[in-house]
């Protein structure tokens, strides 16, 4: 038996929107503590690591712990029909999920459970970063959307003092900067300087998640993956994973 109830639709199709650009099926596990999702894309360029706690939803009931498979992309199709106010409930009924949005009315859908083979992942709790930047979610955005004018990646560069993004096209540059003491940078932990460049088609995808955190954390290294955090205190925690883009010579 599985049932749980979530007043804040957000705060599972943000998420869930973000992780479908990269990964369009997965196996969820349903858990005591809440639902969890870690997956690779395709091309293993990105990991995505999602947990929404029990304590996000008004109600959660769960006997035994379990693993489904899902479409992520009929999920979100679902979700996507909620409207302002409307309550989701998640129930396990036979072979299938069956979600129901409800306010004035009560709209039911159900998506049948998939046979999934869980993917190997790569071991990115393994990693080990040499500097972090905490940063405003908007600004975030700001810098993905400024690099997309002119390039398709993105390079994140920071020493003790200053955090940067920039992006280099043929004849274009685009540059943001942020110093210790700015509004948009919260925290930066860097002892040596370091310099990686990323996807910016990854990146972008990825960004579609800062909606639901004021701030986003970053860590990575010289030519090294980043690792993007959102989370939402007591309710949720959003990571991915992405693999750096190394300079040729």
């Amino acid at each position: 038996m599985f049932k749980a109830i979530l007043n804040d639709i957000e705060l599972l199709k943000v998420p869930l929107t973000s992780i479908g650009e990269l990964i369009d099926e997965g196996v969820f596990r349903l858990g005591k503590d809440g639902i969890s999702f870690i997956a690779a894309d395709r091309a293993m360029v990105a990991v995505a690591d999602f947990k929404i706690l029990a304590n996000a939803f008004e109600e959660y009931k769960i006997e035994s712990e379990r693993e489904i498979g899902l479409s992520i992309t009929n999920l979100l199709s679902i979700l996507k029909r909620a409207k302002a106010g409307d309550k989701l409930a998640l129930e396990l009924k036979d072979s299938k999920l069956e979600i129901t949005l409800q306010n004035s009315s009560k709209r039911k859908f159900s998506l049948p459970l998939l046979d999934i083979t869980r993917e190997e992942i790569p071991p990115i709790d393994q990693l080990e970063f040499s500097g972090s930047a905490e940063i405003n979610s908007e600004v975030f955005n700001a810098g993905i959307e400024d690099a997309e004018v002119v390039s398709d990646c993105v390079t994140f560069e920071a020493n003790s003092e200053k955090f940067l993004m920039k992006a280099q096209g043929d004849i274009s540059s685009a540059e943001l900067e942020l110093e210790k003491g700015n509004e948009g940078l919260l925290d930066l932990n860097v002892k040596e300087e370091i310099r990686a460049r990323y996807p910016l088609d990854y990146l972008k995808k990825m960004a579609k998640a800062a909606k639901i955190a004021d701030s986003v954390l970053l860590e990575w290294g010289q030519d090294y993956p980043m690792r993007i955090t959102f989370k939402v205190t007591d309710k949720l925690k959003l990571i991915f994973v992405v693999a750096p883009r190394v300079q040729e010579e």
